[in-house]
């Protein structure tokens, strides 16, 4: 189930990705006299919004885009930490899930049926959504779109600079797009490093999303690897406040530990019982 959520999410991406890409010409600038309305309503507002708060910045675009960023991640916290709790909940019951596929060794298709069918039962009486991890994703992507376009169609957001960089080209030194993966990395350990059943897929894609951001970003202006860097960033503390890794080991060991000291202090009572 963990593998056609990925898929999903995989698919989700690419769709939106070749939707967004056809719609608009990126070769021409934005303007208000622009038309369609993914060029006049979604690009042409978004790269003014931007430009305001770089105002407010003091003229700095890459402030102005780093404001920007933060806005969106606090107006997508409600659906990121309704995503890291489904997330919490899969893990806690993934053995469970687990010892359901154990019981359908059979890869016929009356028991893959039976198998889903009664995993699903598990996750909805958990009330486990296993495609609540979608939901950011599908809205992020479509906002790295937008700005990725206009940033390329509006002049003073492309010619804007960020201490070593031009936005509007790739960073010559890479130094934003390895701080991209190594904040891809950091969050991708934070989040694999809490769940109790660990395989060798999920230890491997801890090592394979950082380097695929880094090859992307290597070809993205550095004004979008910036908006990478800043929403890893916050993801990442997003996670030590809201679903730290140790805190969470620190919890289950507390509840093992408990449910030892039950079955300890039951063990001594029913010895008690029979002298008596």
């Amino acid at each position: 189930m963990k593998k056609y959520r990925k898929w999903i999410q995989i698919g989700l991406l690419l769709g939106i990705v070749l939707f967004l890409t056809a719609c608009g010409n990126t070769n021409e600038a934005v303007s208000a006299e622009s038309t369609g309305f993914w060029d006049r309503y979604v690009i042409y507002n978004l790269s003014q919004f931007i430009v305001w708060l770089s105002n407010l910045m003091g003229g700095s675009y890459a402030l102005g885009i780093i404001v920007f960023t933060i806005i969106v991640r606090l107006l997508l916290l409600p659906l990121n930490n309704m995503q890291t709790k489904s997330q919490r909940k899969m893990m806690e019951i993934q053995p469970e899930l687990d010892a359901i596929k154990e019981k359908y060794p059979n890869q016929d298709k009356a028991s893959m049926e039976a198998m889903q069918q009664e995993q699903q039962a598990l996750l909805d009486e958990r009330g486990v959504n296993q495609f609540a991890g979608c939901l950011p994703l599908a809205i992020q992507l479509p906002v790295m779109m937008a700005l990725y376009q206009s940033i390329l169609r509006t002049d003073v957001l492309r010619e804007g600079t960020f201490l070593w960089t031009n936005l509007g080209e790739m960073d010559p030194y890479f130094i934003l797009p390895i701080l991209a993966a190594l904040l891809t990395f950091a969050n991708s350990y934070l989040t694999m490093k809490s769940n109790p059943t660990q395989n060798t897929t999920s230890k491997m894609m801890i090592y394979v999303m950082p380097i695929m951001i880094l090859i992307i970003s290597l070809g993205l202006p550095s004004a979008i690897t910036l908006y990478w860097v800043v929403s890893n960033a916050f993801t990442v503390v997003q996670t030590l406040i809201f679903n730290n890794p140790y805190k969470i080991i620190a919890e289950r060991e507390a509840k093992a530990q408990a449910e030892k000291d039950r079955q300890r202090e039951l063990k001594k009572a029913l010895k008690r019982a029979k002298r008596r």
